[in-house]
């Protein structure tokens, strides 16, 4: 039998499944259920933050926009569940194939998701996804893999 920090990690991990199947089907409402109303988002794209649901669906509209058909990958995800809250970090990519036809593995980022538990539902309370970058040119280093 599974203690409860194992049934609210198996919950949660069935959450980030859920961002992968909402982005294969391209299922904006199926995202949408993943996500607290007032989430916080330091997402890739500018501004520094994104508040809201609104917010953060818009982020996923750009990725429809550009990719006809998108894959969702997540490796090494590490969850840490509390009472209320969790969080966990790992790495997602985003792939697939893009609307002129041209078929991109994308590239590794760093990802941290942090949870909250409302009304036994685990969600997306905050996320932040990252990469690397050389100091010395300032530039962004996109071909890291875990």
């Amino acid at each position: 039998m599974l203690t409860q920090r194992e049934a609210d990690e198996a919950t949660i991990r069935q959450q980030v499944d859920e961002i992968a199947e909402g982005l294969r089907a391209r299922d904006l409402e199926r995202l949408k259920r993943v996500y607290a109303t007032d989430v916080v988002s330091f997402d890739i794209d500018p501004p520094l933050q994104h508040v809201g649901i609104d917010a953060k669906l818009k982020n996923w509209v750009k990725v429809f926009t550009f990719f006809q058909d998108v894959d969702y990958e997540v490796r090494d995800l590490v969850i840490t569940v509390g009472d209320g809250v969790a969080f966990g970090h790992g790495f997602g990519r985003l792939s697939g194939t893009l609307k002129d036809g041209t078929t991109t593995s994308g590239m590794w980022v760093r990802a941290t998701l942090c949870f909250r538990k409302v009304d036994d539902s685990w969600l997306i309370a905050h996320d932040q996804v990252s990469v690397p970058f050389d100091v010395g040119s300032g530039k962004g280093v996109a071909d890291l893999e875990p």
